[in-house]
């Protein structure tokens, strides 16, 4: 497992307003930094969910072509193939 992180943000303006609105009595969170590593974990959901996505669609196109399209190949070829790459 990885080391803790420390970060330190300076956010003013709207910006600032908006993470304050967020965060204590009023907002949905505790502390700025509970804000902040929901947020992370937010992108994160959101960056795999994509690769999820482009997955599916990469193999919905395998699946699609032809069978006259694939080639027989032993383990040996494709780690070479592989190797190359």
């Amino acid at each position: 497992m990885s080391k803790p992180m420390t970060l330190n943000v300076r956010v003013g303006g709207s910006l600032g307003d908006f993470v304050a609105a967020n965060v204590g009595d009023d907002g949905g969170y505790e502390n700025v930094s509970e804000y902040v590593r929901d947020l992370i974990r937010r992108d994160k959901e959101r960056v795999e969910a994509e690769a999820f996505v482009r997955l599916q669609a990469e193999l919905a196109a395998a699946f699609a072509a032809p069978e006259s399209s694939y080639a027989a190949m032993d383990a040996d070829t494709i780690i070479n193939r592989n190797t190359r790459r």
